[in-house]
């Protein structure tokens, strides 16, 4: 078990560091260079964890556990790689590394006290599925610095990631932060099987009985923070892809309302080059159905709006919900004027009753207007039409 699940965490963090390398082309900050770090050495730190690998990096070494020493170093190394991004992220240099000095200090002498304990502690076999819960019965010092430092670290990143979160002007990168932080859950359950794992030598037994838990909550730790650190950058294309789809949802919307009414008056179509993309035939077709509305107010008149108001009023609908049902009525009022041939009656009437504020609001405001075009019956070219479902009543749409 230990095998896959350290596997899956090294190969999400070793694709996290190819992803992030190729930024250094362009940028070589502190941050970027400490945030491949931070992918590098959980990815190494995996690797050499899994068994097969634990033991061959000790056999080419010549020292029993030495892959438990090292991983259990990267480990607390990886916290300085995450305090210099966040540092880096919300000071100015200088004061970035003013602040880190102390914490790398720190680390330092963490470091060396516990390669110290370790030379100190008698190692008779390599340990590579239970060396915590082994050196928890052999050398619990080492075990207590190591689990301490550890605890220590995850809660000053978790405080840094929330205090960066809350000023950023980012809002993926807010989201990320906020994700890697959710990490802390999960190396706290770590952190307290470890300690466990302490207390239970000093009572003469072993903690195997809670380690199935390491794995899962390394693996769930890992995950939430590649994911967080990861999510600025893969985090924007998936507003894009929000975005495309609502402007194919719309243009779907408005397609039948802009077909019926430049169909009637053809003259605002402008053809699109090749190559335009959504966006850009969106707003053509929301500019094409206001011109030609604007067209068909010749046909439109006073009392058509009255008898519609009072009809949609009677059906529950007001807000923009009841002007865009009397735009709807007035425009195939007056495309089925036109087909027949009835001449242009009156040049004061304002075709628009409502005024959005933006391309947003007006997009919303024509997808209501299409909604209720569509349950009208569709006006032809010889003036005749074609039935169409009725409108409900109370539809607010």
């Amino acid at each position: 078990m230990n095998s896959i699940l350290y596997s899956v965490c090294a190969a999400v963090n070793a694709a996290a560091f190819f992803y992030k390398l190729r930024v250094l082309r362009i940028d070589r900050s502190p941050a970027q260079w400490a945030l491949c770090g931070n992918f590098l050495t959980p990815a190494v730190l995996f690797t050499v964890s899994i068994p097969a690998v634990w033991m061959a990096t000790s056999d080419l070494v010549g020292v029993v556990n030495f892959s438990g020493i090292f991983t259990q170093s990267l480990a607390t190394l990886l916290a300085v790689f995450q305090q210099i991004v966040l540092l880096h992220l919300t000071y100015e240099r200088e004061v970035a590394w003013r602040k880190a000095r102390p914490r790398l200090i720190g680390i330092g002498v963490v470091l060396i006290v516990m390669i110290t304990l370790f030379i100190s502690a008698t190692h008779a076999h390599e340990s590579p599925v239970d060396f915590a819960v082994e050196t928890a019965q052999d050398s619990p010092a080492y075990l207590s610095i190591y689990v301490a430092a550890y605890v220590f670290n995850q809660i000053d990143v978790c405080r840094l990631c929330w205090q960066h979160a809350l000023i950023s002007p980012r809002p993926w990168l807010r989201r990320g932060l906020r994700l890697a932080a959710l990490n802390l859950p999960a190396a706290l359950v770590y952190g307290a099987c470890r300690t466990a794992d302490i207390v239970a030598g000093l009572f003469g037994i072993t903690g195997h009985a809670w380690e199935p838990l390491v794995p899962f909550a390394l693996l769930t730790a890992t995950v939430c923070t590649t994911l967080g650190w990861t999510l600025p950058d893969w985090g924007p294309y998936l507003t894009a892809t929000k975005h495309w789809a609502y402007r194919f949802y719309l243009r779907r919307r408005l397609t039948p309302l802009h077909q019926q009414i430049t169909m009637h008056v053809p003259d605002p179509v402008l053809e699109l080059a090749r190559g335009d993309d959504l966006r850009t035939q969106l707003y053509r077709m929301v500019v094409e159905i206001r011109d030609a509305q604007w067209a068909l107010r010749l046909w439109m008149t006073p009392d058509e709006e009255s008898a519609t108001r009072r009809e949609g009023e009677a059906l529950g609908l007001h807000g923009d919900g009841l002007l865009a049902f009397i735009e709807a009525r007035q425009i195939q009022s007056a495309m089925h004027a036109k087909a027949r041939g009835i001449g242009p009656l009156d040049r004061s009437i304002t075709p628009r009753l409502a005024e959005p504020p933006d391309l947003a609001a007006e997009l919303s405001f024509q997808r209501k207007i299409a909604h209720h075009f569509r349950q009208l019956p569709a006006v032809t070219a010889a003036g005749g039409t074609t039935p169409s479902a009725a409108p409900q009543e109370g539809n607010r749409i």
